[in-house]
């Protein structure tokens, strides 16, 4: 399991997504579902959480009711290696759908197109040549524009295994704000990620539709990372955070999956209870629950 995981909330349609998503891409599998137990906002035994494999890499589906939708404040971008491949993907995702930049040459890439999907989710896709591999991408702006490479490096200080790995700023002839971030790649714990500023007026910004659940080892990190995220930030319930920047955050127990397992055990109804009465996260106070 990946250290940090997209999570992508949808209301009613997460098996459908994931099962759409995965058809697109080589190495991709749904791999698991979480079902609503008594103690949760939905009827008993529907299906709350899907897990899925993109390229091997692991993303979640979350059926998590109307309240919140897909931004491009994070979309995800596509590396891909043949001109045909790009074309294929984007034939599939933006049926149904809706174009943001159409698909052609661009002075930073040979074929590049921007869109949101059926589902609202946006998609970037690139031919770059290199292996074909997906990141996630945030767009800074509105009251976040000109924060994006404080935020990489304020995240990147977080997690081992984290490196920055390229940032251009916008020049004076642009027409964007100069010094701003044009484009930023990093890892965190190893994954990759992209970052740029726009002060262009877009009528949006980063909300629940996309969060990032990080699995953590003890208590220790989740009171290290939660502290982190919060200062400045929205502490939430279930182990949700939002940090200054609006990103939202799951800060989550490595144990938890096993402690729900499929969510149908009398053991998963007890422990989701105790889930749904906190804010942090509390490990002991689970594994008690799970007795």
């Amino acid at each position: 399991m990946r250290k940090i995981t997209p999570c992508l909330w949808f209301d009613t349609r997460a098996e459908e997504a994931a099962a759409f998503y995965t058809s697109l891409f080589d190495r991709s599998v749904v791999t698991g579902k979480v079902r609503f137990t008594e103690a949760g906002p939905r009827a008993d035994g529907d299906v709350m959480m899907v897990t899925f494999d993109l390229l091997g890499e692991e993303y979640l589906a979350l059926n998590g009711g109307p309240e919140f939708t897909f931004t491009p404040a994070v979309s995800f971008f596509v590396s891909c290696r043949t001109a045909e491949e790009l074309d294929r993907l984007w034939g599939e995702l933006s049926r149904g759908g809706t174009v943001l930049m159409e698909l052609g040459a661009y002075p930073f890439s040979p074929r590049f197109g921007w869109l949101n999907d059926r589902y609202g989710l946006s998609w970037q896709l690139s031919l770059t040549g290199s292996d074909t591999a997906i990141s996630p991408y945030f767009l800074f702006v509105g009251a976040q524009h000109g924060k994006a490479e404080e935020a990489i490096r304020t995240w990147t200080a977080l997690f081992e295994g984290s490196d920055i790995e390229q940032v251009d700023h916008h020049g004076p002839d642009g027409g964007e704000t100069e010094g701003t971030l044009r484009h930023g790649r990093f890892t965190l714990a190893g994954q990759r990620f992209m970052a740029m500023d726009s002060g262009l007026p877009h009528k949006f910004t980063f909300t629940h539709g996309i969060s990032f659940y990080v699995s953590c080892a003890n208590q220790k990190e989740i009171d290290h990372l939660w502290s982190a995220f919060s200062d400045g930030g929205t502490i939430e319930e279930c182990g949700w955070v939002l940090d200054r920047w609006g990103v939202a955050w799951q800060v989550v127990p490595g144990v938890l999956r096993d402690l729900l397992g499929d969510g149908t055990s009398a053991r998963a109804r007890k422990v989701m209870a105790a889930v749904m009465k906190m804010k942090k996260l509390d490990i002991a106070a689970l594994e008690k629950a799970a007795r």
